[in-house]
Protein backbone atom coordinates (compact mmCIF):
# COMPACT_ATOMS: atom_id res chain seq x y z
CA UNK A 1 0.00 0.00 0.00
CA UNK A 2 1.50 3.46 -0.75
CA UNK A 3 1.89 6.64 1.26
CA UNK A 4 -0.95 7.97 -0.51
CA UNK A 5 -3.32 5.29 0.39
CA UNK A 6 -2.58 5.68 4.17
CA UNK A 7 -3.35 9.01 4.55
CA UNK A 8 -6.44 8.04 2.59
CA UNK A 9 -7.54 5.41 5.14
CA UNK A 10 -7.09 7.91 8.08
CA UNK A 11 -8.65 10.21 6.53
CA UNK A 12 -12.11 7.77 6.04
CA UNK A 13 -11.25 7.04 9.88
CA UNK A 14 -11.59 10.38 10.81
CA UNK A 15 -14.87 11.00 8.89
CA UNK A 16 -16.28 7.65 10.19
CA UNK A 17 -15.13 9.52 13.65
CA UNK A 18 -16.62 13.50 12.62
CA UNK A 19 -19.75 11.59 11.46
CA UNK A 20 -20.92 9.46 15.10
CA UNK A 21 -19.55 13.19 16.87
CA UNK A 22 -22.30 14.87 14.82
CA UNK A 23 -24.78 12.73 15.13
CA UNK A 24 -24.39 12.24 18.89
CA UNK A 25 -24.34 16.03 18.85
CA UNK A 26 -27.98 16.09 16.66
CA UNK A 27 -29.21 13.52 19.04
CA UNK A 28 -28.66 14.88 22.78
CA UNK A 29 -31.71 15.68 24.75
CA UNK A 30 -33.21 16.35 28.38
CA UNK A 31 -31.63 13.28 29.58
CA UNK A 32 -28.08 14.32 29.32
CA UNK A 33 -29.68 17.39 31.52
CA UNK A 34 -30.63 14.96 34.03
CA UNK A 35 -27.47 12.85 34.00
CA UNK A 36 -25.46 15.88 34.52
CA UNK A 37 -28.04 17.42 37.50
CA UNK A 38 -27.38 13.77 39.49
CA UNK A 39 -23.93 13.96 38.80
CA UNK A 40 -23.90 17.31 40.64
CA UNK A 41 -26.38 16.51 43.25
CA UNK A 42 -24.31 13.13 43.97
CA UNK A 43 -23.23 13.22 47.64
CA UNK A 44 -20.87 10.48 47.26
CA UNK A 45 -18.89 9.04 44.46
CA UNK A 46 -19.72 8.45 40.25
CA UNK A 47 -18.72 4.73 39.62
CA UNK A 48 -17.46 4.09 35.80
CA UNK A 49 -17.53 0.41 33.76
CA UNK A 50 -17.62 -0.92 30.84
CA UNK A 51 -15.89 -4.33 29.02
CA UNK A 52 -13.10 -4.24 26.52
CA UNK A 53 -12.32 -0.82 24.55
CA UNK A 54 -15.67 0.95 26.70
CA UNK A 55 -13.98 0.04 29.64
CA UNK A 56 -10.98 2.33 28.75
CA UNK A 57 -13.08 4.68 27.67
CA UNK A 58 -15.10 4.42 31.16
CA UNK A 59 -11.66 4.57 32.85
CA UNK A 60 -10.82 7.95 31.12
CA UNK A 61 -14.13 9.91 31.73
CA UNK A 62 -13.06 8.66 35.55
CA UNK A 63 -10.13 10.33 35.48
CA UNK A 64 -11.47 13.87 33.88
CA UNK A 65 -14.28 14.01 36.21
CA UNK A 66 -12.18 13.23 38.79
CA UNK A 67 -9.75 16.05 37.76
CA UNK A 68 -12.46 18.64 37.60
CA UNK A 69 -14.33 18.01 41.33
CA UNK A 70 -16.11 15.06 40.75
CA UNK A 71 -14.86 12.05 42.69
CA UNK A 72 -14.88 9.22 40.20
CA UNK A 73 -13.40 6.07 39.76
CA UNK A 74 -13.80 3.51 37.01
CA UNK A 75 -14.23 -0.45 38.07
CA UNK A 76 -13.17 -3.80 35.39
CA UNK A 77 -16.82 -5.27 34.96
CA UNK A 78 -15.15 -8.91 35.07
CA UNK A 79 -13.81 -8.03 38.61
CA UNK A 80 -17.02 -6.83 40.18
CA UNK A 81 -18.52 -9.97 39.86
CA UNK A 82 -15.79 -11.17 42.46
CA UNK A 83 -16.02 -8.68 45.18
CA UNK A 84 -15.51 -5.52 43.52
CA UNK A 85 -19.47 -4.67 43.61
CA UNK A 86 -18.85 -3.57 47.24
CA UNK A 87 -17.27 -0.71 46.20
CA UNK A 88 -20.36 0.46 45.06
CA UNK A 89 -22.89 2.41 47.58
CA UNK A 90 -26.21 2.70 47.45
CA UNK A 91 -25.67 6.78 47.40
CA UNK A 92 -23.00 5.84 44.70
CA UNK A 93 -24.05 6.76 41.05
CA UNK A 94 -23.27 4.04 38.66
CA UNK A 95 -22.13 4.43 35.06
CA UNK A 96 -22.78 1.70 32.57
CA UNK A 97 -20.77 2.17 28.91
CA UNK A 98 -21.63 -0.72 26.46
CA UNK A 99 -22.13 -0.14 22.43
CA UNK A 100 -24.73 -2.66 22.39
CA UNK A 101 -25.95 -3.03 25.88
CA UNK A 102 -26.06 -6.73 26.21
CA UNK A 103 -22.37 -7.10 27.08
CA UNK A 104 -23.00 -10.37 29.18
CA UNK A 105 -20.04 -9.14 31.70
CA UNK A 106 -22.45 -6.31 33.27
CA UNK A 107 -25.26 -8.10 33.37
CA UNK A 108 -24.02 -8.55 37.32
CA UNK A 109 -23.54 -5.43 37.66
CA UNK A 110 -27.30 -4.19 36.57
CA UNK A 111 -29.04 -6.34 38.34
CA UNK A 112 -26.63 -5.28 41.17
CA UNK A 113 -27.87 -1.70 40.74
CA UNK A 114 -31.39 -2.11 40.85
CA UNK A 115 -32.06 -4.76 43.24
CA UNK A 116 -30.02 -2.03 45.75
CA UNK A 117 -31.64 1.10 44.05
CA UNK A 118 -28.38 2.01 42.95
CA UNK A 119 -29.19 4.84 40.09
CA UNK A 120 -28.00 3.42 37.05
CA UNK A 121 -26.83 5.96 34.02
CA UNK A 122 -26.83 3.93 31.12
CA UNK A 123 -24.56 5.12 27.60
CA UNK A 124 -25.40 3.26 24.95
CA UNK A 125 -26.86 2.54 20.98
CA UNK A 126 -29.73 0.19 21.63
CA UNK A 127 -32.69 0.87 22.65
CA UNK A 128 -33.75 -2.54 22.50
CA UNK A 129 -31.16 -3.84 24.88
CA UNK A 130 -30.70 -4.84 28.66
CA UNK A 131 -28.51 -2.03 29.22
CA UNK A 132 -30.95 0.09 27.76
CA UNK A 133 -34.09 -1.14 29.82
CA UNK A 134 -32.55 -1.22 33.02
CA UNK A 135 -31.15 2.09 33.00
CA UNK A 136 -32.55 5.05 35.42
CA UNK A 137 -30.67 7.67 32.43
CA UNK A 138 -30.58 6.93 29.10
CA UNK A 139 -28.04 8.30 26.97
CA UNK A 140 -28.25 7.05 23.51
CA UNK A 141 -24.74 7.10 21.40
CA UNK A 142 -25.45 6.95 17.60
CA UNK A 143 -25.42 3.86 15.65
CA UNK A 144 -22.28 3.71 13.86
CA UNK A 145 -20.09 2.54 11.01
CA UNK A 146 -16.86 1.11 12.91
CA UNK A 147 -13.23 1.48 10.71
CA UNK A 148 -12.18 -1.29 9.83
CA UNK A 149 -16.00 -2.97 9.45
CA UNK A 150 -15.52 -4.05 13.27
CA UNK A 151 -12.95 -2.32 15.45
CA UNK A 152 -14.53 -0.30 18.41
CA UNK A 153 -13.40 3.38 16.89
CA UNK A 154 -16.55 5.58 16.04
CA UNK A 155 -18.60 4.11 18.88
CA UNK A 156 -15.86 4.78 21.56
CA UNK A 157 -15.35 8.16 20.04
CA UNK A 158 -19.04 9.11 20.38
CA UNK A 159 -18.53 7.45 23.82
CA UNK A 160 -15.39 9.58 25.29
CA UNK A 161 -17.03 13.14 23.82
CA UNK A 162 -20.05 12.26 25.49
CA UNK A 163 -18.04 11.51 28.50
CA UNK A 164 -16.09 14.16 28.28
CA UNK A 165 -19.50 16.65 27.74
CA UNK A 166 -20.76 15.68 31.36
CA UNK A 167 -17.63 16.26 32.49
CA UNK A 168 -17.51 19.93 31.81
CA UNK A 169 -21.03 20.57 31.94
CA UNK A 170 -20.69 19.55 35.91
CA UNK A 171 -17.41 21.90 35.96
CA UNK A 172 -19.13 24.91 34.37
CA UNK A 173 -22.35 24.69 36.86
CA UNK A 174 -20.14 23.86 39.79
CA UNK A 175 -17.65 26.83 38.99
CA UNK A 176 -14.79 25.11 39.28
CA UNK A 177 -11.86 27.55 38.77
CA UNK A 178 -8.26 27.35 37.42
CA UNK A 179 -7.37 27.90 41.16
CA UNK A 180 -9.63 24.34 41.60
CA UNK A 181 -7.79 22.58 38.95
CA UNK A 182 -4.23 23.54 40.18
CA UNK A 183 -5.30 22.08 43.79
CA UNK A 184 -5.96 18.78 42.06
CA UNK A 185 -2.65 19.16 39.54
CA UNK A 186 0.23 20.10 41.32
CA UNK A 187 2.73 18.13 39.63
CA UNK A 188 4.01 18.74 36.14
CA UNK A 189 4.03 21.22 33.26
CA UNK A 190 0.66 21.73 33.99
CA UNK A 191 1.05 22.69 37.52
CA UNK A 192 3.59 25.30 36.39
CA UNK A 193 1.27 26.27 33.91
CA UNK A 194 -1.16 26.87 36.78
CA UNK A 195 0.91 28.05 39.41
CA UNK A 196 -0.53 30.86 40.85
CA UNK A 197 1.22 34.24 42.53
CA UNK A 198 0.52 32.97 46.00
CA UNK A 199 2.04 29.69 45.53
CA UNK A 200 5.49 31.44 45.35
CA UNK A 201 5.02 34.83 46.56
CA UNK A 202 6.87 35.98 49.65
CA UNK A 203 5.38 36.80 52.73
CA UNK A 204 5.34 37.58 56.42
CA UNK A 205 7.92 38.46 58.38
CA UNK A 206 10.12 38.16 54.69
CA UNK A 207 8.12 41.29 53.26
CA UNK A 208 10.88 44.58 53.41
CA UNK A 209 8.07 46.58 54.73
CA UNK A 210 9.04 50.28 56.14
CA UNK A 211 6.87 53.40 57.20
CA UNK A 212 6.98 56.34 55.16
CA UNK A 213 8.40 58.32 57.57
CA UNK A 214 11.36 55.94 58.60
CA UNK A 215 14.48 57.86 57.45
CA UNK A 216 16.52 56.41 54.74
CA UNK A 217 19.56 55.67 56.74
CA UNK A 218 17.44 53.14 58.65
CA UNK A 219 15.67 51.71 55.78
CA UNK A 220 18.97 50.68 53.86
CA UNK A 221 19.40 48.82 56.89
CA UNK A 222 16.11 46.67 56.00
CA UNK A 223 17.07 46.73 52.31
CA UNK A 224 19.91 44.77 52.97
CA UNK A 225 18.66 42.36 55.45
CA UNK A 226 15.24 41.60 53.12
CA UNK A 227 17.79 40.57 49.73
CA UNK A 228 14.67 41.54 47.99
CA UNK A 229 15.98 45.02 46.30
CA UNK A 230 12.98 46.96 47.00
CA UNK A 231 11.07 48.63 50.34
CA UNK A 232 7.54 48.37 50.67
CA UNK A 233 6.18 51.69 51.99
CA UNK A 234 3.39 51.80 54.32
CA UNK A 235 1.26 55.01 56.10
CA UNK A 236 0.85 54.66 60.08
CA UNK A 237 -2.27 52.93 59.20
CA UNK A 238 -0.53 50.00 57.62
CA UNK A 239 -2.00 50.43 53.73
CA UNK A 240 0.87 50.24 51.06
CA UNK A 241 1.38 53.58 49.34
CA UNK A 242 4.46 53.05 47.66
CA UNK A 243 7.52 51.61 46.78
CA UNK A 244 11.50 51.65 46.65
CA UNK A 245 13.80 50.33 44.40
CA UNK A 246 17.36 49.87 44.58
CA UNK A 247 17.67 51.21 41.19
CA UNK A 248 15.78 54.29 42.27
CA UNK A 249 18.21 53.90 45.94
CA UNK A 250 21.35 54.06 43.53
CA UNK A 251 20.43 57.27 41.28
CA UNK A 252 18.83 59.26 43.99
CA UNK A 253 22.24 58.88 46.53
CA UNK A 254 24.09 60.06 43.46
CA UNK A 255 22.33 63.27 42.92
CA UNK A 256 21.54 64.27 46.67
CA UNK A 257 24.50 64.59 49.20
CA UNK A 258 22.02 64.54 51.95
CA UNK A 259 20.27 61.53 51.15
CA UNK A 260 20.13 59.19 54.26
CA UNK A 261 18.34 61.98 56.28
CA UNK A 262 15.88 61.99 53.96
CA UNK A 263 12.12 60.01 54.34
CA UNK A 264 11.16 57.56 52.46
CA UNK A 265 7.79 59.26 51.53
CA UNK A 266 10.26 61.35 49.62
CA UNK A 267 11.53 59.22 47.30
CA UNK A 268 9.34 56.41 47.11
CA UNK A 269 7.33 56.04 43.98
CA UNK A 270 3.73 56.63 44.95
CA UNK A 271 0.84 53.76 43.28
CA UNK A 272 3.42 50.89 42.56
CA UNK A 273 2.41 47.98 40.42
CA UNK A 274 0.22 45.11 42.02
CA UNK A 275 -1.41 41.99 41.74
CA UNK A 276 -4.09 39.57 43.06
CA UNK A 277 -2.57 36.46 44.89
CA UNK A 278 -5.28 34.46 42.84
CA UNK A 279 -3.61 35.16 39.12
CA UNK A 280 -1.56 33.09 37.57
CA UNK A 281 2.17 33.25 38.13
CA UNK A 282 2.24 33.52 34.31
CA UNK A 283 -0.05 36.50 33.95
CA UNK A 284 2.58 38.45 36.88
CA UNK A 285 6.03 37.80 34.66
CA UNK A 286 3.90 39.41 31.37
CA UNK A 287 3.17 42.22 33.64
CA UNK A 288 6.30 42.89 34.96
CA UNK A 289 7.93 42.54 31.36
CA UNK A 290 5.63 44.88 30.10
CA UNK A 291 6.49 47.48 32.60
CA UNK A 292 9.88 46.69 32.48
CA UNK A 293 9.91 45.93 36.22
CA UNK A 294 11.23 43.12 38.27
CA UNK A 295 9.23 42.96 41.64
CA UNK A 296 5.48 43.11 42.52
CA UNK A 297 3.36 43.81 45.07
CA UNK A 298 0.57 41.11 45.76
CA UNK A 299 -2.42 41.85 47.56
CA UNK A 300 -6.25 40.44 47.98
CA UNK A 301 -8.34 42.37 45.45
CA UNK A 302 -10.74 43.09 48.04
CA UNK A 303 -8.15 44.89 50.15
CA UNK A 304 -6.38 46.51 47.28
CA UNK A 305 -4.06 48.51 49.70
CA UNK A 306 -3.03 46.08 52.44
CA UNK A 307 0.03 44.33 50.77
CA UNK A 308 0.52 40.37 51.52
CA UNK A 309 3.50 39.37 49.46
CA UNK A 310 5.70 40.43 46.96
CA UNK A 311 6.45 38.04 44.14
CA UNK A 312 10.14 38.38 41.94
CA UNK A 313 10.81 37.98 38.19
CA UNK A 314 13.48 35.70 39.65
CA UNK A 315 11.42 33.47 41.82
CA UNK A 316 8.97 32.62 38.84
CA UNK A 317 12.02 31.60 36.56
CA UNK A 318 12.86 29.25 39.08
CA UNK A 319 9.78 27.65 39.16
CA UNK A 320 9.91 27.20 35.54
CA UNK A 321 7.57 29.55 34.04
CA UNK A 322 7.36 31.51 30.64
Amino acid sequence: MSKKRFIQTAKEVINLEVKALQNLKKNLNSSFNQAVNEIIKCQSKVILCGVGKSGLIASKIAATLASVGTPSFSISASEASHGDLGMISKKDILILLSNSGETSELRNIIQYANRNKILLIGIVSKKESVLYRASDIKLITPKVIEAGGIIPTASTTAQLALGDALAIATMKYKKFTKIDFKKLHPSGSLGAQLTTVEDIMVKGSNIPFVNENLKMNKALKILTEKKLGILIVRNKNKKTNGIITDGQIRRFSQKNLNFQSLRVKEIMTKRPVSIDKNELAAKALSLMNSKKITSLIVNNKRKPFITIGVIHVHTILQSNIS
